[in-house]
């Protein structure tokens, strides 16, 4: 069968609603591909540096509200990390169960150890921005890293690494995974906790952060102060982590650390719907970020959206489709590469197969939920 290869270009033509089509979907392609191999690339090709620096004394802030448990549990992995100089400051947030008592028994044994805690005020009753403003106000040593009570560090030397500061940087950006556990739910909690560390990390590569995770991230107190804390999103019940890095990051005092030995490793929730209150939360903050980043994160999802929605009318109308069906293919060709790549550096590894799957989960999903935080106000934090 003779095959005329300029077949495959009538839609330069622009004959019809179909050629623009063609136009938009290679459009949102070049998009694409400007995201994962001039941003996410760069991730998956990172290495943290191996150069010997001078590690500053730490106080490691963890923020406990009715974490009796985890406490018991997690807490000795950060009092016996392998390190010159530091001190753990636990911040009791009017607590109801036994994390008290706990948090007094530890500090019998451990003189590192400091309790602070929060006053009864209706005002700041279940903020978490209070508690951990009285937790670094507490806190001994300039540079504070930050966690939380249902964390645990991947290593012991995860203060050696998350302290590791180069030149004038005063913002670290961890790794924040959760655990690994059967069923669907935690394959979609750990994807998109994934999928989002490769953007915030990637873009602070090319000197564009926005964001954190109170999971892990560490900062100078100065900066801190000098930015007024987190008076300017107070009220905006989330952010303590996100909002605050989106305000006073800059491509000058920003880096990241990816080793293993880095991470820190969360419980994720088990059931659908308590996932779902923690996501409309977080949700809320997103609308606060600086334009710049809003634009950037937006074009990412759009192009996501105008890619995939084009393929499939494109596929049931136009012929022939050798063109645009070898396009789609190599999308997700080079997608899973990068995702590969960057699942080596940050965890991950067996979601990358079935990654484009979860994508197209997430894309209907997400925006359903964003719908929702229009209609519903979240309360306070737990």
């Amino acid at each position: 069968m003779d095959f005329n290869f300029s077949e495959l270009f009538l839609f330069l033509e622009f004959n019809d609603f179909w050629d623009y089509l063609q136009v938009v979907f290679y459009a949102a392609f070049i998009i694409q591909l400007f995201f994962y191999l001039g941003v996410f690339l760069r991730l998956a090709l990172h290495k943290d540096n191996q150069e010997s620096i001078h590690l500053p004394p730490v106080s490691v802030i963890i923020c406990a509200k009715n974490e009796r448990e985890n406490l018991l549990e997690y807490l000795p992995m950060y009092l016996t990390q392998n390190y010159y100089k530091y001190e753990v400051v636990v911040v009791n947030d009017n607590s109801l169960d036994d994390t008290a008592d706990v948090l007094k028994a530890f500090a019998l044994q451990h003189k590192h150890l400091k309790i602070v805690t929060v006053p009864d005020n209706d005002r700041f009753f279940g903020s978490k921005k209070f508690a951990l403003t009285l937790g670094i106000k507490a806190a001994q040593y300039e540079c504070v890293l930050l966690t939380d009570a249902d964390c645990k560090p991947a290593s012991a030397e995860w203060i050696s690494h998350m302290s590791k500061y180069e030149g004038t940087n005063k913002i670290i950006l961890g790794v924040g995974n959760y655990a690994k556990q059967p069923g669907l739910l935690n394959r979609l909690i750990r994807f998109e906790t994934f999928y989002t560390a490769m953007q915030y990390l990637s873009f602070s590569l090319i000197k564009l952060p926005y964001m954190g995770v109170g999971r892990n991230l560490a900062y100078h107190k100065e900066l801190f102060f000098n930015n007024k804390g987190f008076a300017s999103h107070q009220h905006i019940l989330s952010g303590d982590d996100d909002l605050f890095i989106n305000e006073v990051a800059t491509k000058k005092n920003t880096q990241i650390v990816i080793d293993e030995a880095s991470h820190t490793i969360s419980e994720p929730k088990t059931t659908f719907n308590s996932w779902v209150r923690q996501k409309k939360r977080h949700f809320l903050t997103g609308a606060h970020y600086q334009f710049k980043h809003k634009l950037m994160l937006g074009l990412l999802q759009f192009s996501q959206w105008l890619f995939i929605l084009a393929f499939i009318l494109l596929l049931i109308k136009v012929r022939p489709v050798y063109l645009f069906v070898g396009t789609f293919v190599l999308r997700y060709l080079i997608q899973l590469i990068v995702f590969k790549l960057s699942a080596n550096k940050i965890g991950g590894k067996d979601l990358v197969l079935l990654a484009p799957f979860y994508e197209l989960f997430f894309m209907v999903f997400n925006p359903l939920l964003v719908t929702s935080n229009m209609l519903i106000k979240q309360a306070k934090w737990n």
